[in-house]
């Protein structure tokens, strides 16, 4: 079932694409920080106007807690999100909007905190399907259908899309963006090493990792610090053993165990491109953010990450010299056109805020104000909304109108490891896959932990 919504979802992003865009989901990630707003700043630049679009103003003073994992400045996400906020205020001057802004892995680990003590903030980020399920089961998050049908913003999804955050008829986030995972390369860099094109098998791209290494050149970027990072690349590479979508599911339907060949040998690629040097000294100990600065500064090859990085890379000094390709073939098994999928991060509200009432007509406005937002800070590509736009004709760049395409040739895919599995099971996938960055592991052994891990959280 998993599958065929995937694949549903992705064909209607593909239509929706060249249409308008693509948009993020914000997994950059960096240092921690909070920072609040006040009313002080309202921003002018804003697309807002929606006075319309929200309940009108009141005198009553209330103050909302924005959870959120946009903490690098240079990213248009960081931009998006302070603007917004900006205009809501200064159409609401009586709503105080705090963010609260930490990265990925932070956020979870807090959100994870609060929810134990049901103190989860007013608006908080969370992720889809097996991810939020306990967030659900636990009563901690607000149904949103009734906001979703206000001004229209449920129509604004693309189809299918708001499956991935729906239990029991009832919405219970919306999404930042709906995402491929790509490999990005820098030309300038391949060109400096000597390698003509970007690599079509496996083998090619472990061969391009060992010229680049010899080179000085770091052949992928990754902060491994923050374990989704690892996995999600490691997903690539079990997709295409695998033959195809659908391995986590079938494990989880009783057809194949975490001891099948197609896992094993997904695991020996991945030490395979371990043991070449393909990623930085010390990955480990680097977070998300400062990995992907890696690449945005220039200093590596290649990075397999989502669509949603594609604005902050044209916000970035290598803006212009990068292009992206599907993940390879791995031994000859795949095909290229089927994607790891990235459903967005979405934004979801507390059931026990204070504030419900206001924190779903903010939610709203933000919903409805987000494509346009995005649109206007080229950050458009891997949204999950549909926007009018041309991406050409608004200046987006060759990159983002390359991704728009690749887009348009997704024939289905997988969803994430966390987001798939338990998260009894996903902890000890993180880990295990975060272990092999720093030795090399039997591969039989790694798989009869998983199968382990599985079996004692059914």
């Amino acid at each position: 079932m998993v599958n065929r919504k995937m694949k549903q979802t992705a064909t209607i992003a593909l239509t929706a694409v060249m249409a308008l865009s693509l948009a993020a989901c914000g997994n950059s990630n960096s240092n921690t920080g909070a920072d609040k707003k006040d009313n002080a700043a309202p921003n002018a630049a804003t697309g807002s106007g929606n006075s319309t679009a929200t309940n009108a103003p009141s005198d009553k003073k209330v103050t909302l807690t924005f959870q959120n994992i946009y903490p690098d400045p240079a990213t248009p996400n960081y931009k998006m999100i302070r603007e917004l906020t900006d205009a809501y205020m200064k159409e609401h001057p009586n709503v105080t909007i705090e963010l609260d802004t930490l990265n990925t892995d932070q956020q979870k680990v807090k959100l994870k905190t609060q929810a134990a003590s049901k103190e989860v903030p007013d608006i908080t980020i969370v992720n889809p399907a097996a991810q939020m399920k306990p967030f659900v089961d636990a009563g901690l998050l607000a149904p949103l259908n009734d906001m979703l049908d206000q001004n229209g913003l449920k129509d604004t999804y693309q189809k299918g899309l708001l499956d991935y955050y729906s239990f029991d008829n009832n919405v219970y986030a919306i999404p930042d963006g709906n995402n491929i995972e790509v490999v990005y390369y820098n030309k300038d860099l391949f060109a400096q090493a000597g390698i003509a094109a970007p690599p079509t098998t496996f083998e090619e791209m472990l061969q391009d990792v060992k010229i680049l290494k010899d080179k000085g050149i770091t052949p992928l970027a990754i902060g491994e610090k923050d374990s989704w990072t690892g996995s999600f690349l490691f997903m690539n590479i079990l997709l295409r053993t695998n033959g195809g979508p659908g391995f986590l599911q079938d494990v989880i339907d009783g057809k194949k165990t975490f001891e099948d060949p197609a896992f094993i040998e997904a695991v020996d690629a991945f030490q395979a491109l371990v043991q070449a040097g393909a990623f930085p000294d010390g990955a480990t100990s680097i977070d998300a953010t400062a990995g992907g600065n890696i690449f945005r500064t220039g200093k590596a090859a290649m990075w397999c990450i989502g669509s949603w990085e594609t604005g902050a890379i044209d916000a970035s000094p290598v803006a212009g010299k990068v292009g992206a390709f599907q993940f390879p073939t791995v031994n000859g098994k795949g095909d290229p056109n089927e994607f790891m999928l990235a459903p967005g991060s979405a934004f979801a509200i507390s059931a026990n805020s204070e504030h419900l009432q206001e924190a779903k007509d903010f939610l709203n406005f933000f919903g409805t104000q987000y494509p346009k937002k995005q649109f206007e800070l080229k950050n458009a590509v891997g949204i999950g909304q549909k926007v009018d736009g041309d991406l050409k004709a608004a200046g987006y760049s060759d990159l983002a109108v390359n991704i728009a395409g690749l887009f348009n040739q997704v024939k289905g895919g997988d969803l994430a490891f966390d987001n798939t599995m338990n998260p009894a099971t996903a902890q000890v996938h993180l880990s295990s896959i975060q272990n092999l960055f720093v030795q090399k592991m039997d591969s039989a052994a790694v798989a009869k932990e998983h199968q382990a891990a599985f079996e004692a959280n059914k």
